[in-house]
């Protein structure tokens, strides 16, 4: 029995929306990818081992339609699960606390801005020219965005919900497009989430930067 043996029952179709049928999968991905982003919403470590499973699922998914570059980008995710993984559990360091949400450096949105810009132009390049992508600017679009946005999320900035929120407006026409309508959903949800994810980080990290009573005291 081979790889193509074992994939093979997750590529049947669980039921039909919109004429399209819809892989286990698919409704798989769905279900994971929600669970994933709710706990990260909520600073729950556990987001990062369903978020591996959840990238897993997407390999198999965005191979088969054609989405190289998301494919692709669900390996990197994978390194940076496990990198998130550890920064979240030392807090930076051994030793450490649990690592508090931060807002974005100046630094790093320097930094940010221009990988961002360089991958998405040199993705498309890539993909027009080797590839049979028949969206090649929208798939690295979102492939540098959503890279761009995991980034901050294993560090805990704040900013990393609206690249998230960004990323999320392309994927949703994008997998439309390509017929993942429960993808496409699940998108559309994760935008709600994200939203949500965006009031908690801010009221922690207003909170944390709130001086303490005795502190306002001392003042």
């Amino acid at each position: 029995m081979d790889l193509a043996d074992v994939l093979e029952p997750l590529q049947r179709p669980m039921f039909t929306l919109l004429g399209t049928p819809v892989s286990w999968t698919e409704v798989l991905g769905f279900g994971s990818g929600a669970v994933c982003v709710w706990l990260v919403a909520r600073q729950h470590i556990a987001n990062w081992p369903i978020g591996i499973a959840n990238n897993a699922l997407f390999i198999l998914l965005f191979t088969q339609a054609g989405l190289y570059a998301d494919a692709a980008l669900q390996v990197v995710f994978i390194t940076l699960a496990a990198y998130g993984w550890w920064t979240w559990a030392h807090g930076g360091g051994p030793g450490s606390g649990a690592l508090p949400v931060r807002r974005t450096t100046r630094a790093e949105w320097t930094w940010l801005l221009a990988a961002g810009v360089v991958g998405t132009l040199g993705l498309t390049l890539l993909l027009d020219h080797v590839t049979d992508s028949t969206v090649p600017f929208w798939d690295a679009l979102t492939t540098a965005l959503s890279l761009m946005a995991t980034y901050g999320q294993c560090r805990k900035r704040l900013e990393s919900w609206w690249l998230w929120i960004a990323a999320d407006v392309v994927y949703v026409p994008l997998y439309a497009y390509k017929e993942l309508y429960l993808t496409a959903l699940l998108y559309a949800g994760f935008l709600a989430l994200c939203a949500n994810g965006l009031r908690s980080w801010s009221r922690d990290q207003a909170a944390a930067r709130a001086p303490r009573p005795m502190e306002a005291t001392a003042a």
